[in-house]
């Protein structure tokens, strides 16, 4: 039951078997939520709703990728998902910013620069999650950073 669960999760509800680029499928569904109601959350609700998803993402890509005997699997999206998250938080759900936001995210998750491509290396879940962890953050600085200078 355990090994399902895991499974579940990390491909976050089968948006992992997508057939085509699904950690892009499962950052645009969150733009999707985000625009729709995310957004309403206060910002201490969002952020535990975003450790949470970090801990429980970290032991369920761990137990599916051990699983597969895969270090990351592509199935696993459950990263993208906190990824994204982090990259739209505190936004107005304008489409320019939600787009603007994938598609900074989509970009560092892809090319890794800097500290993601060594976030990765972190064994299991850990590096699963981390390195969208990371490629979050930056767009969000970026974004932030745009809007406080515009």
């Amino acid at each position: 039951m355990i090994k399902l669960i895991a499974k579940i999760y990390a491909t976050f509800f089968g948006v992992g078997y997508f057939p085509i680029a699904p950690g892009t499928a499962a950052s645009f569904i969150i733009v999707i939520l985000y625009k729709l109601f995310l957004y309403k959350l206060s910002w201490p609700l969002y952020l535990a709703v975003a450790l949470f998803i970090y801990i429980t993402g970290v032991l369920a890509s761990s137990r599916y990728s051990s699983d597969l005997k895969i270090e990351d699997p592509r199935s696993v999206v459950i990263d993208e998902v906190l990824g994204q998250l982090l990259a739209v938080f505190l936004l107005e759900p304008t489409w320019a910013l939600m787009i603007a936001g994938f598609l900074l995210f989509r970009l560092f998750d892809v090319l890794k620069p800097f500290l993601i491509k060594k976030a990765e290396k972190f064994s299991q879940g850990w590096g699963i999650m981390l390195d969208d962890i990371v490629a979050g953050l930056y767009s969000a600085i970026i974004i932030n950073l745009y809007l406080l200078i515009k």
